[in-house]
């Protein structure tokens, strides 16, 4: 039975966009699916308030950069005495949102990434077939003093196990859990539209393979 030694808990994951740079941000590792975290029967629940979590992405091809925000459905993690014990969390593909456009560049581009364009349904995410996403906590670790997250992220039914750097607030029975910008490749998850790692040819028409995250998560307990 694992437990995770951490002061609180941070989602991850899960969250999304079209494309990212790393620039100076710390890249997530990813390695095979993890054993899930259990809890004591003791442990406590916390549920994430929704309303006030929220994931931003961040993403870039050499004609510009593009940001968003998508939303937690819901999750909870399990604690004892402040120790995170387990937890799983699923996030809201069809609330993808881009916040740096407006009008019709913004709604065009939101279908373009939820798979709402006839023809286009597979070129990022499909939400139709693939409404959610799930980050579901393995382990901690801790790397020059920074606590580093540890889940396995499923997306677009590909799961891999990611790591990234977390920082936490709790302030009496609220979690507020706040990441550092950190990248995945999309690629990993077959996010592969426009990705010259994948296809030939694209000269500058390429998109990024990196997406640029934070997690700005609230949790409460139950």
């Amino acid at each position: 039975m694992k437990k995770l030694f951490i002061n609180a808990f941070v989602i991850a994951g899960l969250g999304l966009g079209v494309t990212g740079c790393k620039d100076n941000n710390k890249e997530a590792e990813v390695a095979e699916v993890q054993d899930a975290a259990t809890a004591e029967a003791e442990a406590m629940e916390f549920k994430v308030d929704t309303t006030a979590s929220t994931i931003e992405w961040q993403g870039e091809k050499p004609t510009g950069t593009h940001t968003g925000t998508i939303k937690i459905a819901e999750g909870s993690f399990m604690a004892n005495d402040s120790i995170i014990e387990s937890g799983s969390f699923v996030i809201d593909m069809e609330s993808i949102e881009v916040t740096d456009l407006e009008g019709d560049q913004k709604s065009n581009l939101e279908a373009h990434l939820k798979g709402t364009v006839e023809g286009k349904e597979g070129d990022f995410f499909n939400v139709t077939k693939f409404p959610t996403a799930k980050f579901e906590i393995t382990g901690i670790t801790e790397e020059n003093g920074q606590k580093m997250l540890q889940g396995n992220l499923t997306l677009k039914e590909e799961t891999k196990n990611i790591s990234f750097p977390v920082s936490i607030d709790k302030e009496g029975e609220t979690y507020n859990i706040t990441s550092e910008e950190f990248t995945i490749d999309r690629t990993k998850w077959n996010v592969n539209y426009g990705s010259k790692s994948v296809f030939d040819g694209l000269g500058d028409k390429f998109i990024n393979d990196d997406i640029q995250l934070k997690i700005n998560l609230k949790a409460k307990k139950a």
